[in-house]
């Protein structure tokens, strides 16, 4: 019997995706959500498969996104926020308890939670990363998608 490779791909089987967005900074999350949406529904996600919901900021996230695997059931659910540095170290507090944070929610429900978390020095750092070319939303939905569709082939 020879190695068997797991294939993965980005069009899952009737994925069911939960997208989690922070209001704060809502001019750079909106746009996130716009990119994450178009990715979904571009590799077969229906709308009746998916859910979003908000949350007041990063911070918040990673409690949002386990109140949202607990209530719904889904395959996996993207994260999206932004942390943009300022003059006080409140910018690193945040990133490492919002990256802590999303990777217990990972280990604890054994379900993927794609991680839309900006953090940048300035707004125009983080708005260059939410335009047509590399979205950072729609980039995260891709990685959610192959982790779903990873799940999956596993489990056949």
């Amino acid at each position: 019997m020879g190695v068997r490779y797991i294939e993965t791909n980005t069009q899952p089987k009737h994925a069911r995706v939960g997208i989690v967005v922070s209001r704060w900074n809502s001019n750079i999350t909106d746009r996130m959500l716009e990119g994450a949406l178009k990715v979904l529904k571009g590799n077969g996600v229906e709308d009746k498969n998916i859910i979003v919901a908000h949350c007041p900021g990063s911070f918040e996230l990673p409690l949002a996104v386990q109140f949202m695997l607990d209530s719904k059931p889904l395959d996996g659910v993207i994260a999206l926020g932004v942390v943009i540095r300022g003059g006080t170290p409140h910018f690193e507090y945040v990133c490492e308890a919002v990256t802590e944070g999303i990777l217990n929610v990972n280990q604890k429900s054994g379900k993927p939670v794609a991680f839309g978390v900006l953090t940048t020095d300035d707004v125009k750092q983080a708005l260059e990363r939410v335009g047509e070319e590399g979205n950072k939303g729609g980039e995260a939905a891709l990685a959610l998608l192959e982790m779903i569709s990873l799940k999956q082939n596993l489990n056949n």
